[in-house]
């Protein structure tokens, strides 16, 4: 006998491809909606990795928070009820901004929250709160990338094009990122590049099943890619190979970038990176000898003290080749969260306001202080970026506000991040699941996940996509945004933050109008009739709002084509040189830490390490190492081996591979415990993008 059922098509609540799901979902509404294939959606064409696979598990009564919890006199964790939850939030922040000030609350997000939520919760900072201090894990995710293409290009938007071009360029370098763990489905465009007879070069310090796809491996000493990228630079030159006709017609500042470029000659690059003079060679004629050409950022090369200059360099390089503002050619990033993009560009970020728009702005204070009804001189100023803000937490912030994130496993110097956080007079933290950071919380509120609310992200590519409800969370569970708005409520805006998403879009759109993240011809019913719609997609000037889904066709996927967004319509060469990291190798720490990612886990793990498959998959950290390095050591693999840096010590298993360099260490950073990787990461940040430098850092490892 079949069983009645219904199919909705939304998207993978993970990394920031948004791959296109269908949930299956039984008529009577009962059990765990099934994962099925969508194949229509363009960017994973069906495709999913093991965590998209199981997403739907962390549904489930038995991993998820289904009631408030609040802290009791004997300070353990208790159910409550809703009233009571809210109410003890609301005393918690006004008690500290009583006692201490407006800035003595502080707001951190998540890069994993829909617009609507990004939006409501910057919106309720600033208004609500009337706080200066929100930032959220997005500063952790692509800040550097965002700032150099803001020099650059005038406008940040992670990839430039659509991801369906990186098959059809002719040579892609693709800069410290594992794609084939990280964004397993994206792959497939690297392997039709090489199809359609392209090449691939990685840069990367360990050998991983990315970089064994390439045509070409440079596999640098960690920290090095700035070097790299001006080697590349200078051979550009000094081989006849720069384009001069748009280096004059369409850029500015190469005059200035020259003399920085040329100082960085082969054989100086190769000391510092440990790349020979040949293969730079070979990766600049692979270059340049295609038709079309990309570089492709992540991780790797912006998650550093000068990674904004890191990411500079690598744009400068396409910039001198004439491979930016034309078809198929181009530098993009990779974001990493599910919506690290559209998180930034509404309001979670210390210094934005929606649309992209710079809080210090007094044009754009107006702007959106006119749709929030407020007045301009009462919104604060910029606050502190991410890590400045939780290493604040005790002192000049008293009381936090942690919606979507899990600073105890994610920060930079968790350990110490860990003991601020304790440090609180009150804590209160929105979630799906009890993670590391709301154990320690006042308040846990339960909220609910992405298949239980509808609302938009904004995928790598700047397609903005809807995710559709398909199945009504537990009783107990709210939403993000019932949760504000009953906040809201109790710090007396009892209007202001309604919960209808599609009503905190339609103020969205409102707000961003005009601004250089303009949304405000995007909506609901043309997001469902184009598959997604790429940013900057203004109203129609004519007052048509563009309801009927067709008058802004599917926005504007490429940009740069006719003009660059800066004033003069030219992209901006900067110059930069190339500088230690924050932390090299001495005699008591002589080994690089790089960290990151594994195919199974995601972030935190707060999510993905409670699926069972995925924990079969990738039950815990490790430490890999050089077999010479685990020879000196007198270690074998699976060995428990301990690695400390300045700020603490984690212990974990070995694996033994010559993958990766003999003198760097990788570790994965998604657990907690005595294997956090987090723990001796460096804070050090970069000095325009507020990054801190996860990866890379001295440490000495040992036997444990």
């Amino acid at each position: 006998m079949s069983v009645a059922t219904r199919d909705v098509d939304t998207h993978c609540p993970y990394c920031a491809l948004q791959c296109g799901m269908t949930l299956r979902v039984g008529a009577d509404g009962g059990g765990l909606p099934e994962v099925v294939e969508r194949t229509g959606f363009p960017v994973n064409k069906g495709a999913l990795c093991g965590k998209g696979r199981t997403a739907a598990e962390v549904l489930s009564r038995g991993v998820r928070l289904t009631e408030p919890l609040v802290r009791g006199a004997d300070g353990v964790l208790r159910p409550a009820g809703w009233e009571e939850a809210l109410d003890r939030v609301a005393e918690g922040l006004l008690r500290a901004r009583a006692g201490h000030g407006r800035d003595a609350v502080g707001v951190f997000g998540g890069g994993g929250l829909t617009n609507e939520k990004a939006y409501a919760l910057g919106k309720f900072a600033r208004v609500a709160l009337r706080t200066s201090q929100i930032d959220y894990n997005g500063r952790f995710c692509m800040s550097s990338a965002a700032v150099a293409q803001n020099k650059a290009f005038g406008l940040d938007r992670g990839l430039p094009f659509p991801l369906a071009d990186v098959a059809r360029t002719g040579c892609v370098i693709l800069v410290g990122s594992n794609l084939a763990d990280t964004m397993p489905p994206s792959l497939r465009y690297l392997t039709e590049l090489r199809e359609n007879g392209g090449t691939l070069i990685v840069v990367d310090p360990r050998r991983t099943r990315t970089a064994e796809q390439a045509d070409l491996h440079l596999q640098p000493r960690p920290g090095t890619d700035l070097a790299l990228a001006l080697g590349l630079l200078h051979l550009v030159v000094a081989e006849g190979r720069l384009d001069e006709d748009f280096v004059r017609r369409r850029t500015s500042g190469w005059d200035e970038t020259l003399p920085a470029v040329m100082a960085h000659w082969p054989e100086l690059v190769e000391r510092i990176t440990g790349v020979p003079v040949p293969r730079l060679r070979q990766a600049v004629a692979m270059f340049c000898d295609a038709r079309e050409s990309m570089v492709l950022t992540a991780r790797g090369p912006e998650q550093q003290a000068k990674g904004t200059d890191t990411v500079g360099a690598w744009i400068n390089l396409c910039l001198a080749t004439g491979r930016a503002g034309r078809p198929l050619s181009g530098y993009g990033c990779l974001t990493g969260q599910g919506n690290g993009q559209g998180g930034r560009e509404h309001g979670q970020k210390a210094d934005q306001l929606p649309g992209y728009r710079k809080l210090d702005d007094p044009a754009a204070r107006a702007h959106v202080a006119a749709v929030w009804g407020v007045d301009p001189d009462d919104l604060p100023g910029p606050g502190r970026s991410a890590y400045e803000l939780l290493d604040a937490l005790g002192r000049d912030i008293r009381a936090l506000l942690v919606m979507g994130s899990n600073p105890v496993v994610s920060a930079p110097r968790a350990g110490h991040v860990t003991e601020r956080l304790q440090s609180l007079d009150f804590l209160a933290v929105c979630d799906v699941v009890l993670s590391e950071t709301a154990a320690l919380a006042d308040v846990v509120l339960p909220v609910t996940q992405w298949a239980e609310e509808t609302g938009t992200t904004t995928n790598l590519e700047g397609r903005v996509i809807l995710r559709r409800k398909a199945v009504d969370p537990p009783a107990g569970v709210r939403s993000d945004l019932e949760v504000l708005e009953g906040l809201a409520e109790r710090l007396g805006c009892d209007k202001g933050f309604p919960a209808d998403p599609e009503e905190v879009f339609g103020e969205l759109r409102r707000a961003s109008a005009g601004g250089p993240a303009d949304y405000s011809g995007i909506t609901y019913e043309r997001i469902a009739a184009h598959d997604g719609v790429f940013w900057p997609c203004p109203a129609p000037e004519d007052g048509d709002d563009g309801d009927d889904g067709e008058a802004a066709g599917d926005g504007t996927p490429r940009l740069f084509l006719e003009r660059f967004a800066t004033p003069d319509g030219r992209a901006r060469f900067t110059p930069v040189h190339h500088r230690p990291s924050a932390e090299e190798p001495s005699p008591d720490f002589p080994y690089h830490l790089t960290t990151g990612r594994v195919l199974a886990q995601y972030q935190s793990g707060a999510q993905t390490r409670r699926v069972a498959e995925l924990n079969e998959a990738a039950p815990g950290p490790f430490v890999q190492l050089h077999p010479r390095l685990a020879g000196l050591l007198g270690v074998a693999d699976g060995d428990p081996v301990a690695v400390t840096s300045r700020r603490g010590r984690a212990v974990a298993p070995a694996m033994v591979s010559p993958a990766i360099r003999p003198d760097t260490v990788f570790m994965p950073f998604h657990w907690p415990g005595e294997g956090r990787a987090n723990l001796l990461t460096n804070p050090a940040l970069d000095p325009s993008s507020r990054m801190p430098e996860f990866k890379v850092c001295a440490v000495r490892v040992e036997r444990a």
